[in-house]
């Protein structure tokens, strides 16, 4: 299988299970709470490694322990972190209210995710060469997601792009864009 290198978010998710969403100013008591890895590029790299591509995510996780954690799991998975930076920004987090009509809510903080910059695109060139696709998406900053989708594309890369969440995209970046 092709090399796929995946340019994205990567968080902790912390998803309550309740009734019904709370109202503005309640509070719900009687919620599970599931912790897991989250983050549409580390869903996308771990989704592909464990369909059997080789994978290699760029992303940013924060030098605490969930994003050794994160880091640690998808290693595990089978997903090349040999472009992971590390930053003093704690690890992403998606906090998530989910209720018995699977209706939902999520609030994010970025945290890390806004330190991948473009120039640590450039740093990882060598591992994008030779691969054939790029996934990307926009829980990251947009500079960064035209920095790799440029780069993928001088590179001959196919660039598939998840336009969530919605973000206003520059236009001539769908002149680089597979689909």
């Amino acid at each position: 299988m092709k090399k796929i290198i995946v340019v994205g978010s990567s968080n902790v998710d912390l998803t309550a299970r309740v009734r019904r969403l709370p109202l503005p100013g309640e509070t719900i008591g009687g919620a599970t709470l599931l912790r897991a890895n989250g983050g549409k590029g580390a869903n996308q790299a771990v989704a592909a490694a464990r369909m059997g591509a080789d994978v290699v995510l760029i992303t940013c996780l924060g030098n605490d322990a969930s994003g050794e954690l994160l880091s640690s799991q998808l290693a595990s998975d089978g997903v090349d972190t040999s472009c992971i930076k590390l930053s003093a920004t704690p690890t992403g987090i998606a906090l998530i209210f989910v209720d018995d009509n699977a209706e939902n809510c999520i609030a994010v903080a970025p945290g890390s995710n806004n330190d991948l910059m473009p120039a640590d695109i450039d740093a990882a060139r060598s591992a994008m060469e030779g691969a054939a696709y790029l996934l990307v998406q926009l829980e990251i900053p947009m500079p960064t997601v035209v920095r790799s989708v440029e780069l993928a594309d001088s590179l001959g890369l196919k660039t598939i792009m998840n336009p969530a969440p919605m973000n206003p995209v520059p236009e001539e970046l769908f002149s680089h864009v597979w689909l």
